[in-house]
């Protein structure tokens, strides 16, 4: 049995002493996969493998289809993950995936997804922790968040989220949706991203 900890449960503290290792230490993991693998369900993924491979130069691992050609299942790598995708059945709602990629040059690979047929949301732009982030839209209506982190271009923030012990902690507040907290812990801080 665990000792309770003396004060409020943190979030950050229990990822960083129990679920983190956890999950390095699972023997489980299919080689080549990671704990967390990105699903996306969509209409059309076949256009979406073809659009994965030129905006980001995915790889195509596999697809298994049925007898009408839809996609029961298939499985792309970007970068070092794998993305799992499938066809949706004809009468089920959209249902657009939020992808977080960390490329070495965001400007790059946000300039390619846009020349791919994909719709810049945000133009690539430093913020307040050190990552440089641009958004683009798919054409099948999912969003990607290419990031390249790069703490020094921005020294306020970047310092902050660096610097030895510092934990970005986001809260939800009711007029504003997310905001985020400052806490130190004495520990070095995981890199992470939403």
């Amino acid at each position: 049995m665990h000792a309770q900890p003396a004060g409020p449960l943190v979030l950050a503290d229990v990822l960083a002493d129990d679920l983190a290792d956890d999950l390095a230490e699972r023997p489980d993991d299919p080689e080549g996969y990671t704990s967390v693998t990105p699903w996306m369900i969509g209409h059309d993924t076949a256009g979406l493998i073809d659009w994965l491979k030129a905006a980001f130069d995915a790889v195509e691992l596999g697809r298994v289809t049925d007898a009408e050609g839809r996609i029961g299942h298939a499985e792309v790598r970007i970068g070092d993950a794998v993305v799992m995708m499938f066809d949706a059945r004809p009468d089920w709602p959209d249902t657009p995936a939020f992808l977080r990629l960390y490329v070495p040059d965001a400007d790059a690979v946000h300039r390619r997804a846009v020349e791919a047929g994909g719709t810049s949301v945000t133009e690539v732009t430093h913020l307040f922790f050190g990552d440089r982030v641009g958004r683009v839209r798919d054409p099948f209506g999912n969003l990607y968040a290419g990031g390249a982190y790069e703490p020094a271009a921005h020294p306020t923030g970047g310092e902050a989220m660096v610097t030895r012990g510092t934990v970005l902690i986001p809260q939800m507040t009711p007029s504003r949706g997310f905001a985020f907290t400052f806490r130190r812990t004495g520990r070095e801080p995981r890199r992470s991203c939403p």
